[in-house]
């Protein structure tokens, strides 16, 4: 397991489906998109796609949330796009 730079946390790196690592949160978060309208969380599925949905508990489909939504130090870790 990596740790962030900017903070020390533990994170994971899921490729997503443009080829570029993502940086994740380790925790798995159970969801569900079977809900009508926009979910409630926003995550990062082990494949490299960017799903919305709702926490669910007793869920089979787990995502991970972006390091970039909860790392104090992520404006200091962005790459510049020239």
């Amino acid at each position: 397991m990596a740790k962030c730079k900017a903070c020390g946390a533990q994170i994971m790196w899921i490729q997503m489906a443009s080829g570029k690592m993502m940086p994740v949160d380790v925790q798995k978060i159970p969801y569900r998109t079977d809900v009508p309208g926009r979910g409630s969380v926003t995550l990062v599925t082990p494949e490299g796609r960017v799903v919305s949905g709702n926490m669910d508990l007793d869920s089979d489909k787990y995502g991970y949330v972006s390091h970039f939504s909860t790392c104090p130090g992520a404006d200091e870790m962005r790459r510049i796009r020239q």
